[in-house]
């Protein structure tokens, strides 16, 4: 697949490698087959390519660097108070089933003389989002990532998803959501993850 990268300076999918769409239909086309369907009847037709194309699009995090996009938009600034970015939209694969998992993330960290622009926040979250995951690594990924590149005082991550692993096969339980959560620094203390807590919880808008 190729990447561009945008005005924004965030890297995403242009077009595909045809080489690499013709690889992955084949295999579909095999697995329609597996199955008992028909990959030739007509509305299977363009399945494979078009499901080749959206599994390069659900894990194009493998092309971006998380690390680099924090760098590309730091900046040196005496704030020392939490910045919290929250109810950022997470959607992922389970590497256990390859189905969705989905729900929202909410991400804060103390500065130590560097911030980082906001939108990048939710880009680190969708770089490791968009690969085969689960969600507790996903939640450690995003800490650890903010903390060695940026060294702020604290990191604190919350994720909380529903997975279709669960809703669509095995147990089938609809209305269960999974929370994880990850914290460095100051956000290992008592009085600030309290805080963080509650202002995840908090509606100001």
């Amino acid at each position: 697949m190729e990447l561009m990268e945008d005005e924004f300076g965030y890297i995403k999918i242009d077009k595909y490698k045809k080489t690499t769409i013709d690889t992955l239909a084949l295999r579909y086309e095999n697995i329609i087959t597996e199955i008992g369907e028909n990959p030739k009847r007509e509305g299977l037709l363009k399945t494979p390519e078009r499901v080749s194309k959206a599994m390069l699009y659900l894990t194009h995090g493998y092309g971006l660097d998380p690390a680099e996009i924090l760098r590309s938009a730091m900046f040196k600034e005496e704030y020392k108070q939490m910045v919290l970015v929250k109810d950022i939209e997470v959607y992922s694969l389970c590497e256990h089933h390859m189905l969705p998992f989905f729900g929202k993330a909410h991400v804060a960290y103390i500065p130590n003389t560097c911030i980082v622009g906001l939108s990048k926040i939710p880009r680190v979250v969708d770089a490791f989002a968009r690969r085969l995951q689960v969600q507790e690594r996903l939640t450690t990924d995003i800490r650890d990532c903010i903390q060695e590149t940026m060294n702020p005082l604290g990191v604190a991550v919350v994720i909380e998803c529903q997975h279709l692993c669960m809703q669509m096969r095995g147990i089938q339980k609809q209305n269960s959501v999974t929370t994880t959560s990850a914290f460095t620094g100051e956000f290992l203390k008592e009085t600030t993850r309290s805080e963080f807590i509650s202002l995840i919880g908090t509606k100001l808008h």
